[in-house]
């Protein structure tokens, strides 16, 4: 029996409008009226989730690709980056003048650009790219006529004496080898074709999952979780029923227990009623 829904946010919990479908509020209020804990597993940080879910009273939020997870009363999993590895993740960006931004647990800090992208209304305008935009050209524009090529950018940046969770750097998919050699101490995982996002090396959104069933005494078959993306493979592929949305990338689809409608066409909704959590 589900005990539990996690959903991802961008692709999935919100439609290409960055709202969330009147559907997708009813299955949610149903399924809580049936006692089951529905919450978020995303990519994001605290900062930004209310923008977002403001419309939803949600139980349980697992961010930062599972390295925050927290309740309304408690937060009961952080695992930041330890000194060392941070201190590396600072050198390489600095060294390569890189666009990055890294994330506490109350703010983000870093490169203007970044946090520009980070921002509701700039993934509005993300649709409006080509899927496969030559985000290599991107990268190599704006280092190029940065205004901030001084050898140590980020290593003055006040967040750093704080515990940081996340960093999101701006990367095109073709990086992702180079990535690995340069920080191999960390684990990349994407969202989209444009940034990356750089967590723990040990770290997931199911790891902030079976943080969440180990503190409330469930188990991860108890658990569903929905996804449309490559940093959400682990839990669709590790709790009881993943569903992949249906505008989801190939790769997730083929991890899926279930492939539902679109995030456009009711498709939370349509999965719930599909597995009978709603009637």
């Amino acid at each position: 029996m589900i005990k539990a829904i996690f959903f991802d946010i961008d692709g999935t919990l919100v439609s290409k409008n960055e709202k969330i479908l009147a559907s997708t509020k009813r299955g949610i209020a149903q399924a809580q009226a049936k006692g089951i804990i529905c919450g978020i597993a995303t990519g994001r940080g605290p900062v930004h989730l209310k923008q977002q879910t403001d419309e939803l009273n949600l139980d349980v939020f697992v961010t930062y690709n599972g390295q925050l997870a927290y309740t309304n009363e408690e937060v009961f999993w952080a695992e930041a980056f330890s000194k060392e590895v941070l201190t590396k993740i600072v050198s390489f960006s600095d060294q390569y003048h890189r666009q990055i931004i890294f994330g506490s647990n109350e703010e983000i800090a870093g490169s203007s650009l970044m946090r520009f992208g980070q921002m509701k209304g700039a993934k509005k305008l993300v649709r409006f790219l080509p899927r496969r935009f030559p985000m290599m050209f991107i990268k190599n524009t704006v280092s190029r006529f940065s205004f901030h090529r001084k050898e140590q950018r980020y290593h003055d940046l006040d967040i750093l004496t704080k515990p940081i969770y996340q960093c999101v750097l701006l990367s095109p998919e073709s990086e992702f080898n180079w990535l690995q050699e340069q920080l191999p101490v960390c684990r990349f995982t994407r969202s989209n074709p444009y940034t990356v996002d750089i967590i723990p090396a040990k770290g997931s959104k199911l790891l902030g999952i079976e943080k969440f069933v180990e503190r409330f005494d469930l188990t991860l078959d108890q658990v569903m979780v929905f996804g449309d993306s490559w940093n959400d493979l682990e839990m669709l592929d590790g709790a009881g029923i993943g569903v992949a949305m249906g505008n989801a990338e190939a790769e997730v689809k083929a991890a899926a227990d279930f492939v539902t409608k679109t995030n456009d066409e009711d498709g939370i909704y349509y999965a719930l009623k599909h597995y009978g959590i709603v009637e």
